[in-house]
């Protein structure tokens, strides 16, 4: 039978003994990361909106499949969503010590 390290929970904290919180300071993302990926996300969203139409056929040709919204304005909306989402992710969270240093200077 293996060793587990993790404790069971205790009746009266209701939290395991073996498993420590982390810090607001040591998670790897902030808050302002999710908000920053919030609006990565309706970048794309819009940018696909953006690229929506009617399409062609054989019988019945539309020429809006052409049109600057739908072949540059959209799909740029996209790729700009697509790269502010990864700095998002990367962006590391400001610790109190960098405020603080930026606070004083």
């Amino acid at each position: 039978m293996a060793n587990n390290n993790i404790q069971p929970q205790s009746a009266t904290t209701g939290k395991a003994k073996g498993i420590k919180k982390e810090r607001p300071d040591q998670m790897p993302l902030a808050r302002r990361n999710f908000i920053m990926m919030a609006i990565a996300g309706v970048l794309i969203v819009a940018g696909f909106l953006l690229m929506l139409g009617d399409s062609s056929s054989l019988e019945n040709f539309n020429p809006d499949i052409f049109s600057t919204r739908r072949i540059v304005i959209g799909p740029l909306m996209t790729f700009a969503g697509f790269i502010f989402m990864g700095v998002a992710i990367i962006l590391r969270p400001r610790s109190k010590n960098d405020s603080n240093a930026e606070n004083t200077l």
